[in-house]
């Protein structure tokens, strides 16, 4: 038995778009309807063809859904759920896949007073944007974690749950302050990261660009791969989840200081001892099925 008959994705880029593509999949029976407010990509989607129906207003493509899912920035969550909240049927469950859940489950609890919303986040993703760029089999066998709100049901959550399944993916309960510090190690600071290192690259004097590019090692173009994510994406990420970040930001920065010392003075023990728990770390990844040797993490397109 299905979870959902009726789905409406609202926001159709990489995440969006592979949504609707997965229950296209591996939801046959299900009817998808599409939205977004760029009426350019709303075109592109009705020429790629991956949603029965894409709708030029929001309100329109809500009003006979059992479940909305949300795949727009953060930072506009509760103003894209304001604009349908009228149009909302009331059994209707809304979820989203932003990668912080504490303020998305506030503003979503501010813009739909009394509905039933089941935050998410699918744990997957490339570093390619926009409807093209979407695929089926992306959340295979990636986490999903749902974290539960005030506004969550249990028979809600199982759904939704159910929902995430459904598309291959593994589902982890969370709740959604610790959801938010967990995200901030594994995918936000490497983020930032990623931005700063090849920023500074890009900005030394006594290196031009062309080198940059021409004598990348595989480790800075692992960097370059992240540093091309969305841009608007991680500022609403970085803004709305900037607790968490801080917090981790400043440990990191603790952590590097004392690699800075070891290298300073010497000290390969030090070094070596880092390294060698960071690999067995890498290893661990691999064997848990999370990545592998291959490029682009060995999914097929």
């Amino acid at each position: 038995m299905l979870p959902f008959a009726r789905i409406t994705v609202v926001g159709l880029g990489l995440i969006g778009s592979s949504i609707a593509r997965a229950v296209r999949e591996y939801m046959p029976t299900a009817r998808v309807t599409g939205h977004d407010a760029d009426p350019d990509v709303r075109a592109r989607v009705v020429a790629l063809g991956f949603c029965h129906d894409v709708a030029d207003s929001v309100g329109t493509a809500v009003t006979d859904a059992d479940l909305v899912i949300l795949c727009v920035p953060v930072g506009v969550i509760g103003e894209v759920a304001r604009e349908f909240a009228a149009d909302l049927p009331a059994d209707a469950i809304v979820s989203d896949v932003g990668s912080s859940k504490a303020g998305v489950a506030a503003a979503l609890a501010e813009a739909l007073p009394g509905a039933t919303v089941v935050p998410a986040h699918p744990v997957a993703g490339t570093e390619n944007s926009g409807p093209e760029a979407g695929f089926a089999s992306l959340f295979h066998d990636r986490w999903c974690i749902v974290t539960p709100s005030e506004q969550s049901t249990p028979i809600a959550v199982t759904r939704v749950s159910s929902f995430w399944e459904k598309l291959g993916a593994k589902v982890e309960i969370m709740e959604p302050k610790h959801h938010d510090l967990v995200l901030a190690i594994t995918s936000h600071l490497p983020h930032l990261i990623a931005y700063t290192i090849v920023g500074t690259a890009s900005d030394l004097e006594d290196v031009t660009r062309s080198e940059v590019i021409k004598y990348s090692a595989g480790g800075f173009r692992d960097f370059t791969r992240i540093a091309a994510s969305d841009p608007t994406m991680w500022r609403d990420v970085f803004l709305a989840n900037k607790d968490a970040v801080l917090e981790m930001l400043q440990r990191f920065s603790e952590d590097l200081t004392a690699l800075q010392r070891a290298i300073r003075w010497g000290d390969g023990d030090a070094l070596f001892e880092l390294f060698t728990k960071t690999r067995a770390i890498r290893r661990s990844i691999i064997e848990q099925g999370q990545d592998d040797a291959r490029p682009d993490f060995g999914r097929a397109h």
